[in-house]
């Protein structure tokens, strides 16, 4: 991954350009293409009926994009890694890929730790448009939670084979590893990191 240093300058955001600005987003994938990052993040957005909505989006990091810690330190894209808690700022001109991209102007590192959280659950439905698998707890039949599936989901067999979300069923036993932080939506909704039929 190449390492290109950020300047501590002002994030040079044009005037004409509305900013996005989202708080404790997951860094769900980073890559580099010659001298430009793709860091993609899944963050919450308020929907309809006070539901929290996980919308994915790549940021397209560039040498003018400021990369910081909370205390202003100034940390290469490298220096990123997948399961990290971050704050960003991007343009909200976005293609219409899927995810969509859009020019980033600050990553700002909220979280270092990349510690996950597992649940033990029965699979109440799949969700394959939009990518989500509802569980109920374990201990706790009433207790649902809805996990994001994204692209670096990992979604395991019994044997730790890989297969497709669509190979999961209602009624199947799974282990979830997932990100420590959930909405405050009904069912909460977090990202899984790993999915694995037990």
């Amino acid at each position: 991954m190449d390492d290109f240093t950020v300047s501590g300058q002002s994030n040079r955001c044009p005037c004409n350009d509305d900013i996005i600005r989202t708080q404790d987003s997951i860094i769900e994938e980073i890559r580099v293409d010659r001298n430009t990052g793709f860091v993609t993040i899944s963050y919450g957005v308020m929907g309809d009926f006070n539901m929290t909505h996980m919308e994915l989006v790549t940021l397209i990091v560039s040498r003018d994009t400021i990369i910081q810690d909370r205390a202003g330190r100034n940390i290469r894209l490298s220096d990123l890694r997948e399961g990290m808690t971050v704050d960003a700022e991007f343009s909200s001109a976005m293609t219409f890929s899927i995810p969509p991209q859009s020019r980033a102007y600050r990553i700002t590192v909220v979280n270092r730790n990349t510690n996950s959280n597992i649940t033990i659950g029965r699979v109440l439905d799949v969700d394959l448009r939009n990518g989500f698998l509802y569980t109920d707890n374990a201990n706790d039949s009433s207790n649902q939670m809805r996990f994001v599936i994204t692209n670096s989901t990992s979604i395991l067999d019994r044997n730790g084979r890989q297969i497709p979300l669509r190979d999961i069923r209602r009624g199947q036993r799974v282990r979830v590893e997932h990100a420590t932080f959930q909405t405050p939506s009904i069912p909460p909704q977090t990202t899984a990191f790993v999915v694995q039929i037990i």
